[in-house]
């Protein structure tokens, strides 16, 4: 009973998770409004800037213009922000936490320019997992499909949550205990610019094609730093993304008011979305995470840029999946390393395999993923 009378937020329970088994397989039917809902100059460019990409083929039209495209294309993560559904915006279990962990992503067409995006999406599975962040989390999966504005396909995704009990992950969680134990991190002049020489020297391949034939299995690729990570990094994503929650005035009351168990108290007493998990110590300390931490959409959009960044202007992502493995507090700097696994031959279409991962300053893992990418072939 005193457990209980400690507990702070709700809890997963049968009914909620029955509630939500009867959601599988069926579209969901009023969406949430996206960010974005065409893919203007500025849209593309907020986004790009939003992840620290400066690619001319997403930021510039005359660089675009005399590229195959004819003009500016969006990035491929860019898609995060045409849909709420694959960013995160998960229904049922009313104010348990989510913590967006992955996506399997497929591209079928490029995005161009004032493409307009529609999107279906449904519940597609339920998986129970124990964990060391929380114990018992449940892995909720949605499938969303992106539509232009002739009815094409464009891309094609899974995307998970990992709902948690954030009572039992501050009190009883394990994941972060040693990282709670440390004093916080002060980088050095020297550490910082060593970490920032990556930046200088960070290679956008553009218009030089990477052919398919010049490519070895084996091969790294270039590797790339994001961060080191600060609330003010974290509000440029969602500038570009546009968030799940946040709203101002009367919408942040609307919202509330729709959603009760959405809105959570902050220290004057006002209920508050629960993404501020992303700039607010307190409250992320209060769902067992380490601190203010990334979002995980951005990380995502991190990996399609360090592949990008490989293939140059004539390359084409066709596949890239994305597996959290822990957060990314303030202050932390991540690494991200690449590598070819295979190159083969698919209807047509020469492909090459890449696999990744992100370290962080400390050697432990961030995150894991996995690209296809389609080159070009040597006259």
């Amino acid at each position: 009973m005193q457990a209980e009378n400690l507990r702070q937020f709700p809890k997963i329970t049968e009914e909620g998770l029955d509630d939500l088994r009867r959601r599988i397989g069926v579209k969901i039917g009023e969406m949430p409004e996206p960010w974005c809902h065409e893919a203007t100059r500025d849209n593309i460019r907020h986004y790009a800037h939003g992840i620290g990409d400066d690619n001319p083929l997403w930021c510039e039209p005359d660089y675009a213009a005399a590229t195959r495209y004819g003009g500016i294309v969006a990035l491929p993560s860019f898609l995060f922000a045409t849909s709420r559904i694959i960013s995160g915006y998960v229904g049922g279990l009313a104010g348990v936490h989510a913590m967006w962990a992955g996506a399997d992503w497929t591209w079928h067409k490029p995005v161009r320019r004032n493409d307009e995006i529609t999107t279906e999406a449904w519940l597609k599975d339920l998986v129970e997992h124990q964990t060391k962040f929380a114990g018992r989390a449940i892995q909720q999966i949605y499938r969303v499909n992106f539509h232009n504005q002739s009815g094409d396909l464009v891309a094609e995704a899974d995307s998970w949550c990992f709902r948690t009990d954030r009572d039992m992950a501050r009190e009883q969680g394990t994941k972060y205990t040693e990282v709670r134990a440390r004093a916080p991190r002060r980088y050095s002049d020297e550490e910082l610019a060593a970490a920032f020489d990556l930046y200088r020297k960070e290679e956008v391949r553009g218009a030089t094609p990477r052919y398919w034939e010049d490519v070895s299995e084996g091969e790294a690729l270039p590797r790339m730093l994001k961060g080191p990570m600060t609330v003010t990094g974290f509000i440029a994503f969602a500038q570009g993304w546009g968030g799940l929650y946040i709203r101002a005035n009367k919408l942040a009351w609307r919202q509330a008011d729709r959603h009760p168990g959405l809105g959570i108290k902050n220290r004057f007493g006002i209920p508050d979305c629960p993404e501020r998990v992303h700039w607010e110590e307190e409250f992320a300390h209060k769902v067992g995470a380490p601190g203010a931490y990334d979002y995980g959409p951005e990380r995502c959009s991190w990996l399609t840029h360090h592949l990008t960044n490989w293939m140059g202007d004539d390359g084409f992502l066709r596949q890239a999946s994305c597996k959290i493995r822990r957060h990314n507090p303030e202050g932390d700097i991540l690494f991200f390393t690449g590598a070819v696994k295979r190159k083969y031959v698919e209807d047509g279409r020469h492909l090459v395999e890449i696999e990744q991962a992100a370290h962080n300053q400390d050697g432990e893992l961030s995150v894991l993923g996995r690209g296809v990418v389609e080159l070009p072939t040597r006259p």
